[in-house]
Parts: structure tokens; C-alpha cells; sequence
């Protein structure tokens, strides 16, 4: 059963149309990449998910409920959370009330500031220091720690890699099995190619804001790849 299903979705800002007719479909327990160029459409797909864009759709549901039409503070509480792209922390607030600040929905669940600092323990030492003082690297840290902080049942993230350096995404990426054990699923978008497809379970890439290949990334070729993301579709 799919936990989460988008038919023939389109999506509008103002009068200019940046998705035509995706089709997607994300189980419980995956992990699903999407991928593309920049303006490609992928940002513009989570924020429908979450409600902040205006979209039409043939069917949305989540967990077996449609969501079309939710108001992007009823989101949350449904169990879907998001890391969003720029972190976008709270200048004004501390690591830790970054981080508590995140589940004040009260959403029953494992996740507790213990657990991400047991992922994070650079974030432990840090508690008490303005969020945006951090290093690049450690604000993706609390922006993730505070999005699991909600107790999600999906976990959506926007371009973790974006201003990063190598290393530090690469840490960035080994927390994801752990979250993925909790039974979290994951929608990550994401422009680094290499490390999308190491992390997901299928990969869906978009191109002008349609899909361009969809598939399991073992059985994708690196042309068929490169073909999709510059606009060839296969």
C-alpha cells in the first residue's frame, strides 16, 4: 500500500504552471529520491506535498487519506515533516529550542532530544548556541533533528548536499539508515546524483516539471540517467 499517492498533479505559481501531470508514488518504508536539474520542478513537488503551493490533482492521499486540499499547518500533525531546503532556522533561538521547537505538534512517537542527540552529538555540545552560529554542515544537522523531533511517518528533505562540502555530506547521509530503521520513510530531493542514488529505493527524475525516468536506480544506466536529467526522456 502506497503511503503516499499523487495522480495527475499540476502546480501553479500564480499564473505560471511549474508541474504538469506527476504521477508518484512513495510505500511505507521506502526511501524515493527525486532528482533534476535546478527549475526542474522538485522543490515546487514537496511544497504541494506540504501545502504551501497552489495545485490540482486527480488523487493525494496519505496513509490511506486524501490530504488534497490541507492547510500546510495541518501537515505536521498528520505525521509528515520536512527538512527544508536553506535549513531555515530560527536566528533568534537556541540548538535546543530549534529542536524543541519541532515537535510541538505533541505527536506521540521515539523521538526525543536524547535520541537526536545520540545521532548528532556535535549538536549536545552545541545545545546552547544560537542555531545560525553554527557551521553549515551543523545547522542540517538541527534542521533535521528538528523535523524528527515531530515524530514523523514521512520525512521529506530538501537538497541536504546544497553548500556543503563532500565530507560533511557524506555524514550527513549516514544518518539516514538510522532514521530509516524507525520505520521513517523518506522523500529526498536532491542534485547530487551520486549520493541519491547510493540512499534510495527507487528515484523518480524530473525535467520542466515532469517526469522525465522513474525506476529502481540498480536497473537504471548511467546514459538513461543523463538522458532524463538534460531533458531526453526515455
Amino acid at each position: 500500500m502506497s503511503l503516499l499517492a499523487v495522480r495527475n498533479l499540476t502546480a501553479f505559481y500564480g499564473d505560471f504552471q511549474a508541474l504538469f501531470g506527476i504521477d508518484f508514488s512513495l510505500d511505507e518504508g521506502e526511501t524515493v529520491a527525486v532528482i533534476g536539474a535546478n527549475g526542474a520542478g522538485k522543490s515546487t513537488f514537496l511544497r504541494s506535498v506540504t501545502g504551501l503551493v497552489k495545485y490540482a490533482a486527480d488523487e493525494f492521499t496519505y496513509d490511506g487519506r486524501s490530504i488534497a486540499g490541507r492547510k500546510a499547518s495541518d501537515i505536521p500533525g498528520l505525521g509528515i515533516a520536512m527538512v527544508p531546503e536553506g535549513r531555515r532556522l530560527f536566528p533568534s533561538l537556541s540548538v535546543e529550542e530549534n529542536l524543541v521547537i519541532g515537535g510541538y505538534d505533541g505527536r506521540p512517537g521515539t523521538w526525543s532530544l536524547d535520541r537526536v542527540y545520540g545521532m548528532f552529538p556535535r549538536l549536545k555540545e552545541r545545545r546552547d548556541n544560537p542555531g545560525t552560529a553554527l557551521s553549515g554542515g551543523e545547522q542540517q544537522m538541527v534542521a533535521i533533528g528538528r523535523a524528527l523531533m515531530a515524530n514523523p511517518k514521512l520525512l521529506l528533505c530538501d537538497e541536504l548536499s546544497l553548500g556543503l562540502a563532500p565530507i560533511i555530506i557524506k555524514d550527513i547521509y549516514e544518518s539516514v539508515p538510522a532514521i530509516k530503521a524507525e520505520g521513517v520513510s523518506l522523500l529526498i530531493v536532491e542534485q547530487d546524483i551520486n549520493q541519491a542514488l547510493e540512499v534510495a529505493d527507487r528515484v523518480y527524475c524530473f525535467q520542466e516539471g515532469r517526469i522525465s525516468l522513474e525506476g529502481n536506480p540498480a536497473q537504471m544506466s548511467r546514459d538513461d540517467i543523463a538522458n532524463a536529467y538534460l531533458g531526453k526522456s526515455q
